[in-house]
C-alpha cells in the first residue's frame, strides 16, 4: 500500500476544516507545532489502496511572514515536504484565494485546488469552469461543497491519481513575470543562492523573491552566509532604488500588483456572471443581525439563550455524574478501612477530580453552542459589533478575537488569546490586550462559577452566568482604558475585517469541534488537576497532628462518650461504647436515606434494636413536628447533645489540624488579608491552587471541605449551601475575585514570551489589586443593598 502525506491549505473561513473533518473524520489527532501554541492537526485516511496522512495546516491568506500561523505552515511545506498540499479555495471569493495557490505555486510545491463552496458562488451569479481553471494554471481542481459532503470522493480520487501512480511527483516552481527589471534581479539573486552552500534547503527562486519581499526570515536564514548575503544586498539596493526612482513604488507592492493581475487573467476566463442581485443573502440577513441598535440587543439574546439552555439541558447529567461519585465513595468507604489511605482516594482523588468532571455535561454543551457561532460565521459578527466600543477604549477592532478566544464567549482560554495579539499591528494596543486577556471567563472558570451558581443562585442561573460575562467584558474595558491612559498611551490603529458569508453548521464539524475541546478539558482534569488534587491533599494533610495533640482528642472523646452512657436511663438502651459506633453508623444510614427518598433502606433500618432513638433523634435534630414517647425522650435528647458535643469536637479538631498543615499555616497567614472578603483558609488554600490552573480551585475546595467532614456523600454544591459561613453575597465575592484574581502560571508563561517578564510579573499584580478592590467593593455594596 503506498503511503502519502499531503497538507491542507486555505484563507480562514474557507471551509478547510470541513474538508478535514470530511476527510479522516473520527481519526484525528490534535497537537501542538514545536514551540507555538499553533494547533497541529492531522488525521489518516485510506482510499483505493493509498494509506493518505492528512495535516492540517493554520488558516492563512498568504505565505508572507506577517504572522505566527504563515510562518508554521509554510515551514512545514518546506522542511517536512508534504508529497502535495491541498489548497481549499473559496469560490465564492476566487481572486482572493487564488494568491494563496499562486504563492504555493511559486514554493515548486505540487497543488490540487479543492473548490469549495460552489454552492455559494452559484447563489451570488458565478459560474465558474473548473476544467478551463485547471487547465489554464496547470493543476487538478476539483469543485466541492465540503458542508454538504459532495466532492469528497472525488477529491480523494484525484489525490490517488494524482499521488499514488508508480511516478515521482516533483517540486518544481511556477514562474510568473514581474516585469524585465525584477525578472532580472530574481535571476541574479537565485544563481548566487543556488551556487551557496545554504542554497539547497529552500527553493533558490522562491528565496530571491521573498528576499525581494524583504521577508524577515528569509532575510535572517540569508545572513548565516555573510559573503552570499552581502552581494545579494547590493543587488537588492540597486533594485530597490531603481523601481523606486522609475516607478515610484517598493518592490514588494509591485510583485503583488503582478500576483493579483495573473490571478486577474485566470478569473476572467472562468467565472461568467449572471444577473445577480446586489444584495445576497448573507448581507440581508447582516442588516438586522449586526444593525447598530437590534445587532447588540440580539447578541445579548442569543448569549442568553445559550447560558440558559446550557445550565438546563446539563443538569441532570451533572446530578447523575454528582451521583456516580457518591457511590464511588461509597464503595471506597466500604473497601478501604478509616486511614490515611481512604482520605486520600475520597478527598484527594474523588472529591478532587470529581468535583471537576462532574461539570463535564456542562462544559460539553456550551462548547457545542460556540462550534455554532463560529461555523455559522456569526462569531466573526460579534466581534465586527463590539470593536464600536473596543475603540473607545483604545483598543484595536483585533482585540475583540483575543477576548473572545480568552473566553468573551465563556468557554475560552487565555493561552491561545495572548498570543491571539499577533495579528495587532501596535505596540501599545496589543500589551493593553495581553494584559486584559485573564479577566474573560476561560473554560476553566465555568465549572468554578456553575458550581458556585448551582448552589447559592439555583433559580437564576442563566441570568448570573450573562451578568459575570458582562462584568468581564466591564471590568476588562475598564482596565484597558486605565492602561491606555496611563502607561500605554497612545493613537489606537484602524481596524479592518472580513465577514465571512452565513452558512448553515454541519452535525459532524460541531460534533467533532466539542469533542476535541471536551477531551481537552478531560485530559487536564485526569492528568493537572489529578497531579494537584493530590498534591492540595498532601499539603492538606502533612505534617498533621503530634502524639500528643491526638490523644489530647482522642481524651475528650472518650470522656464524651463515657457521659453518654454513664446514667441508667441511657444504660437500658446502650450498654458499650460499641452499642455507641452502632448507634451512629445506623444513624448516618438513615439520615442518608431520609433525605435521598430510599423506602427500601429505611424498612431495613427499622428492624434494628436502636431504630426508635435513631428515628426520633433524627426528628429532634431537624425540629420536625413529632411526639417522642416519654421512656425515650430522656435518651433521644442525651443522644442529641451527645452528637452536638461530638461534632463541635470535630470542627475543633479539624481547625487544628489544618493549622497544622504546610497549606494551613499559609492560608491562615493570609486570613489577615482576606477577610474582609468573608474567604476562610479553605478558600485561601483553593486561590493558591488556582494560581496553578483555574479548575483546581473547584478541585481543591472539594478536598477542603471534605477532610474531616460528615457530609462526604454530599455534592460540593450542597456542603457550601449547608455551611453557616457561606451566603450568596460571600458566593459572588468570590466568583468576581476569580474572574479577576492572578492569571494561571500557563497565562503567565505565554505574557512573559509574547511581551517580558516585566509584563508578568506587572499583570500577577495589578490583577491581584483590582480583584481585591473590586470584590471587596461588591462584597459592602451588597451588604448596604
Amino acid at each position: 500500500m503506498k503511503r502519502l502525506k499531503i497538507a491542507l491549505a486555505g484563507n480562514p473561513n474557507s471551509g478547510k476544516s470541513t474538508v478535514f473533518n470530511a476527510l479522516t473524520g473520527a481519526r484525528q489527532h490534535v497537537a501542538n507545532y514545536p514551540g507555538v501554541t499553533v494547533e497541529k492537526k492531522y488525521g489518516e485516511v485510506e482510499y483505493k489502496g493509498c494509506s493518505i496522512l492528512v495535516v492540517d495546516l493554520p488558516g492563512i491568506y498568504s505565505l508572507t511572514a506577517y504572522s505566527i500561523e504563515e510562518i508554521v505552515a509554510r515551514d512545514f511545506i518546506i522542511n517536512e515536504k508534504p508529497d502535495f498540499v491541498v489548497d481549499i479555495v473559496d469560490a465564492s471569493n476566487l481572486e482572493r484565494n487564488l494568491y494563496l495557490t499562486v504563492q504555493l505555486l511559486e514554493m515548486g510545491v505540487p497543488v490540487i485546488i479543492a473548490l469549495n463552496m460552489m454552492d455559494l458562488a452559484s447563489s451570488r451569479g458565478m459560474i465558474i469552469d473548473h476544467e478551463k481553471l485547471s487547465e489554464l494554471m496547470g493543476i487538478p481542481a476539483v469543485p466541492m461543497i465540503a458542508r454538504a459532503n459532495k466532492g469528497i470522493d472525488k477529491l480523494l480520487d484525484t489525490i490517488v491519481e494524482f499521488g499514488c501512480k508508480e511516478r515521482k511527483i516533483e517540486w518544481k516552481p511556477f514562474i510568473i513575470s514581474y516585469g524585465m527589471d525584477i525578472d532580472n534581479a530574481i535571476r541574479e539573486l537565485e544563481k548566487l543562492i543556488v551556487n551557496s552552500h545554504i542554497g539547497k534547503r529552500y527553493p533558490a527562486r522562491w528565496l530571491a523573491i521573498k528576499y525581494i519581499e524583504q521577508d524577515e526570515q528569509v532575510i535572517e536564514f540569508l545572513k548565516k552566509d555573510p559573503q552570499l548575503f552581502e552581494k545579494i544586498q547590493k543587488i537588492y539596493e540597486r533594485l530597490h532604488n531603481h523601481v523606486l526612482n522609475t516607478l515610484d513604488e517598493e518592490p514588494e507592492a509591485i510583485i503583488a500588483d503582478y500576483r493579483y493581475g495573473y490571478i486577474t487573467g485566470i478569473t476572467r476566463n472562468v467565472v461568467k456572471r449572471k444577473v445577480e442581485e446586489r444584495v445576497n443573502l448573507s448581507d440581508k440577513i447582516d442588516k438586522v443581525l449586526t444593525n447598530r441598535i437590534l445587532g447588540p440587543a440580539l447578541m445579548l439574546f442569543i448569549i442568553y439563550f445559550v447560558y440558559k439552555f446550557t445550565f438546563r439541558v446539563s443538569e441532570i447529567p451533572t446530578q447523575w455524574l454528582e451521583q456516580i461519585f457518591s457511590y464511588m465513595k461509597q464503595i471506597t468507604c466500604f473497601f478501604i478501612p478509616e486511614g490515611m489511605l481512604r482520605s486520600l482516594v475520597i478527598s484527594g482523588i474523588i472529591d478532587g477530580v470529581g468535583s471537576v468532571i462532574s461539570f463535564v455535561p456542562l462544559i460539553m454543551v456550551m462548547f457545542f453552542f460556540i462550534a455554532i457561532l463560529e461555523d455559522s460565521g456569526y462569531m466573526a459578527r460579534i466581534a465586527y459589533m463590539t470593536d464600536r466600543v473596543l475603540r473607545w477604549f483604545g483598543l484595536h477592532g483585533s482585540s475583540i478575537l483575543a477576548l473572545i478566544v480568552s473566553g468573551g464567549i465563556s468557554g475560552g482560554c487565555a493561552v491561545p488569546g495572548v498570543f491571539a495579539t499577533r495579528t495587532l499591528r501596535g505596540e501599545k494596543e496589543r500589551i493593553a490586550t495581553i494584559l486584559i486577556t485573564p479577566f474573560m471567563n476561560c473554560g476553566a472558570k465555568l465549572p468554578v462559577y456553575a458550581m458556585l451558581i448551582s448552589a447559592f443562585f439555583f433559580k437564576d442561573k442563566a441570568n448570573i452566568l450573562l451578568l459575570l460575562t458582562v462584568m468581564s467584558w466591564c471590568f476588562s474595558l475598564i482596565a484597558a482604558k486605565l492602561f491606555r491612559m496611563t502607561i500605554l498611551k497612545g493613537p489606537s490603529s484602524p481596524f479592518v475585517m472580513e465577514l465571512p458569508p452565513y452558512r448553515l453548521p454541519t452535525v459532524k464539524g460541531v460534533a467533532i469541534h466539542t469533542w476535541e475541546r471536551t477531551w481537552q478539558y478531560l485530559k487536564k482534569a485526569g492528568t493537572i488537576i489529578l497531579g494537584f488534587s493530590v498534591l492540595m491533599w498532601v499539603l492538606m494533610t502533612f505534617p498533621g497532628l503530634s502524639e500528643k495533640e491526638i490523644r489530647f482528642f482522642e481524651n475528650k472523646k472518650a470522656l464524651i462518650f463515657s457521659e453518654f452512657i454513664k446514667t441508667d436511663t441511657q444504660r437500658r438502651w446502650i450498654k458499650s461504647i460499641e452499642d455507641v459506633k452502632k448507634l451512629n453508623a445506623l444513624y448516618a444510614r438513615f439520615s442518608q436515606a431520609m433525605e435521598n427518598g430510599n423506602k427500601e433502606s429505611i424498612s431495613e433500618i427499622k428492624k434494628s434494636y436502636f431504630f426508635p432513638i435513631v428515628e426520633n433523634t433524627y426528628y429532634f435534630e431537624n425540629g420536625l413536628n413529632k411526639d417522642i414517647p416519654n421512656d425515650l425522650k430522656e435518651v433521644v435528647q442525651a443522644y442529641a447533645e451527645f452528637r452536638k458535643k461530638m461534632q463541635l469536637l470535630k470542627k475543633e479538631e479539624e481547625v487544628v489540624k489544618i493549622n497544622k498543615t504546610f497549606a494551613g499555616y499559609l492560608a491562615k497567614k493570609m486570613e489577615v488579608i482576606t477577610k474582609p472578603l468573608g474567604f476562610d483558609y479553605r478558600v485561601n488554600i483553593a486561590l493558591i491552587g488556582g494560581f496553578a490552573a483555574k479548575e483546581v480551585i473547584l478541585s481543591t475546595l472539594g478536598t477542603a471541605y471534605s477532610i474531616g467532614s460528615e457530609k462526604k456523600k454530599l455534592s460540593l454544591s450542597e456542603r457550601l449551601r449547608s455551611d453557616p459561613s457561606w451566603n450568596k453575597r460571600k458566593a459572588f465575592a468570590l466568583m468576581v475575585f476569580i474572574m479577576l484574581y492572578v492569571p494561571c502560571m500557563a497565562t503567565v508563561a505565554s505574557i512573559v514570551k509574547e511581551a517580558s517578564w516585566r509584563w508578568a510579573i506587572f499583570s500577577i499584580c495589578f490583577n491581584l489589586i483590582f480583584a481585591y478592590t473590586v470584590s471587596f467593593a461588591i462584597l459592602n455594596l451588597s451588604k448596604l443593598l
